[in-house]
């Protein structure tokens, strides 16, 4: 059996009755289950899962950005998270029975199918990215929406030309990055301030990329092109950044784990203690958005489990109680 994941975010997060509308077509494509929705208010942003066969979930897909580009519009849009579009970005992920390609080439598919059929510039990226450059999501969302008219009449107007659709500003829809990639965990750790410095400084130490290298004035170091040099992070397969969310009343660190193998949620976890204690902040929980892989929290359990000397022989439900208790993720709402 081939199965694929898709996981669009969706630049609306407090109209329920427009993610009712977009989520309503998913649900309507044969061999396509729905299985999760997760709205947020003060990003206003919705993350919305979805699998099923390839070809169902591509016309799944393909739907679901149709319908948002007709009920949400980004003239009006704001909210937290960065954003470049109506359908900020639509990854495909391999389940069962497919590949990474696999996976990839559907993204072309589908990303010439909006670009084609509703005029929404798309950029590939991830392990469907045309430019090396393009694989990383950060640099394809450069500027947000409110760059992108300036994005296609610049002086590197040829350098943004998209994958696919036409190569100008859509005021209503924004641009669309259409990717393949492997399961993501979006995860939030909590902090005891509003002080969103306080979380971005954590995020910068933590993620892969870094931070900017700077002489002992404080002064960024550049390379021969102008370019900043990097100081690397702490963790691989690790993006954050730091932001307050006022619904909550407080700043969050927000991560995205790209390979929650290689670097676990509880060992970045407890980083952020250390790192938060050091700034004279507390971490005091975490969220998770949209789904999370039940490995991911059985490796937890297990390792606070090992942390208080502890037997992890234990049935996988009182694992996953554990990693709840240990990492939080029930302090905003029940997990």
């Amino acid at each position: 059996m081939k199965i694929v994941e898709c996981v669009p975010n969706i630049s609306e997060g407090r109209d329920k009755v427009k993610i009712d509308a977009v989520t309503s077509v998913v649900e309507k494509v044969k061999g396509v289950k729905l299985l999760d929705v997760d709205p947020g208010e003060a990003t206003n942003r919705t993350v919305i899962t979805f699998i099923g066969n390839p070809d169902g979930v591509a016309e799944a897909a393909f739907q679901l950005v149709k319908k948002a580009s007709e009920v949400i519009d980004m003239r009006s849009q704001k909210g937290a998270h960065p954003r470049m579009g109506a359908i900020d970005v639509c990854p495909f992920v391999p389940v069962a029975g497919v590949t990474m390609e696999d996976c990839a080439e559907i993204a072309r598919k589908v990303g010439k199918r909006i670009g084609d059929e509703l005029e929404i510039p798309v950029y590939l990226y991830e392990e469907a990215a045309s430019k090396e450059e393009w694989k990383n999501l950060a640099n394809v969302r450069k500027g947000q929406y409110e760059g992108l008219e300036a994005r296609f009449t610049g002086e590197d107007a040829d350098y943004w030309k998209p994958d696919f659709g036409p190569a100008k500003f859509n005021p209503k829809a924004g641009a669309t990055a259409v990717g393949a990639r492997e399961f993501l965990i979006a995860y939030n750790i909590n902090l005891n301030t509003r002080d969103r410095k306080i979380a971005h400084d954590i995020a910068l130490d933590i993620r892969e990329k870094g931070r900017a290298k700077r002489d002992k004035d404080g002064k960024i170091i550049r390379d021969e092109n102008g370019k900043a040099l990097k100081k690397p992070g702490i963790f691989t397969h690790c993006k954050a950044v730091g932001w307050v969310i006022e619904e909550y009343g407080r700043a969050q660190i927000s991560i995205n784990f790209t390979n929650y193998k290689l670097t676990p949620i509880h060992k970045v976890f407890d980083e952020c203690i250390k790192q938060a204690e050091k700034r004279g902040a507390r971490v005091t929980g975490s969220e998770l958005v949209g789904l999370i892989p039940k490995q991911a929290l059985l490796d937890a359990g297990k390792y606070y489990l090992n942390k208080m000397g502890k037997s992890i022989g234990v049935p996988e439900s009182e694992l996953i109680h554990h990693a709840v208790l240990s990492l939080g993720v029930d302090e905003l709402y029940p997990f």
